[in-house]
Formats: structure tokens, sequence, C-alpha cells
């Protein structure tokens, strides 16, 4: 395993709750205000606005980004910069946020369509969701991350969709960023162990395309090379001995489709 692992104790686990809950509220409330006519900037602001009123830290403001927020539209695969660009009907829009609450983090997204959208939108939407839940469980204490990312791998396939390889999940927790990374390609019965203590984010992008990507000039901006729709969802999660605990959703897994 590259780089040390800090695992994480109950106590560490339960100071972990209120930041992965606050996420989840905000990116459910933001559902209902994504509609043709709202600006990027605007979604961004909505986060930010959320997040100051419970007192917890934009983190990617802290490692320089220009948002609280990712909002990333249609191509836009990752750490699209929230600008004056409005939703149009049928669009996909994709909100990343992560934050920090008395010094713990935790670190969500979510991808919504706007209006009615196309079967193909739909498609890749049921897909990234369905792939990511497919990987949250199958993280589990005794499996290797190999195992997650075969199913991620095989889950994306059946939607006739790519995985993005370019991107990982990672470890989190006292740092937005930490060791491990978390795989989304790959074999079953490879890469390291997964063990009790590991707190993670599982976050494959999908594409309709081929999954190759190209990063803007703008330093931060990752785009389908091939101008094909992508999507994602993310989840902290919490590995114990015996289940593993979902820190930014608290829905169920199995749901065929996203519930907003």
């Amino acid at each position: 395993m590259e780089g040390h692992v800090p695992l994480k104790t109950s106590a560490d686990v339960s100071r972990m709750r209120p930041p992965g809950r606050l996420l989840a509220r905000i990116l459910r409330d933001l559902a209902p205000r994504l509609s043709a006519g709202t600006l990027a900037r605007e979604i961004d602001s909505f986060c930010a606005t959320r997040l100051e009123a419970a007192g917890a830290e934009a983190s990617q403001r802290l490692i320089g980004f220009p948002g609280a927020a990712c909002v990333s539209i249609n191509n836009v695969a990752a750490h699209g910069v929230p600008d004056d660009r409005p939703l149009e009907d049928g669009d996909l829009v994709t909100v990343d946020i992560s934050t920090r609450v008395n010094g713990w983090a935790s670190d969500a997204a979510w991808t919504y369509v706007v209006g009615a959208g196309s079967a193909d939108a739909h498609r890749l939407l049921k897909a990234a969701w369905m792939t990511t839940n497919a990987g949250v469980l199958a993280c589990r204490a005794g499996r290797r991350f190999g195992d997650v990312a075969a199913v991620v791998e095989h889950t994306a396939a059946r939607y006739g969709c790519s995985v993005v390889r370019e991107f990982t999940g990672h470890g989190i927790g006292r740092g937005m960023h930490e060791q491990p990374a978390v795989p989304n390609t790959g074999e079953t019965g490879t890469g390291d162990p997964i063990v009790p203590g590991m707190v993670l984010t599982v976050e494959p992008v999908l594409s309709l395309g081929k999954g190759g990507v190209r990063k803007l000039d703008d330093g931060w901006t990752y785009v389908s090379a091939d101008g094909s729709l992508t999507a994602q969802f993310e989840h902290t999660i919490s590995v114990f001995s015996r289940h593993t605990e979902v820190l930014t959703y608290d829905g169920e897994l199995d749901r065929e489709a996203p519930p907003y």
C-alpha cells in the first residue's frame, strides 16, 4: 500500500458524521433549485451559503479552487469552475462538495438532470448511481481494492458506459485527500486489503463515450476527450469490522435510480 494510511477510531468516525450529514442535506436541498436558467455560479453560492451557515469550511477553497463547489455540466468530467453559464433543459450537472467541520473532512457529489432529459442522459445517470453504490457495497473489511474496482467496471459496462480511469477515490479524515487511493478499474482478488478503520470515498466518473479526458487551460476543468456526457455520484464511507457505513447519504443504496 503506497504511503501511510491513517486509520480512524470509532470516536474519529463520530466526528466525521456531522460534515457528512451536512453535505447530504445540501445536495438534497439543492435538487429543487436546479432548473433551466439557473447559473452555475448560483449553485456555488447556494452551497457556500449553507456551509457558512453551518460553520463549515469549503475545502475546495483551501486548495485554491475558485468556488465552494465544483459544478460540472454535461461533458465536464470533474472540477468544473462555477461561472455565469445558465443551465438548459436536458443538461446533466454534477455538484461536488468537500467540507471540514471541527477539523474533520467529508466529500460528496451528486448528478442531477435538468428538466426531462434524454434517454441517454437517464441511462448514464442510472449507470453512475448504480455503479457508485455497487462499489460501496463491495467495499468491506476483508476484501481487496481490486474487488471494488472490478465491481465498478462491470456495473458501468452493464449500462454501456465507460469508467474514466484518470480519477480515483481516496482516503479522507483530517485531510481532504489521504491515502489510500481507491481505484475504479482493476481485477478481483488484486490490490491492497480493505481493513477496519479506513474512511474512504467511492466516486467513479462515468462517460457515455470512451472515457478519456483532457484538462482545460483554466488548470482545473477536465472534459471528456470525445465530448460525451459524464456523470458521477460520490459517497464518503467508513469501514468497520462487520459493516460499512455511508456518511454522506442516509437513503437506500439498492434504489434503482437516485431519489432526487
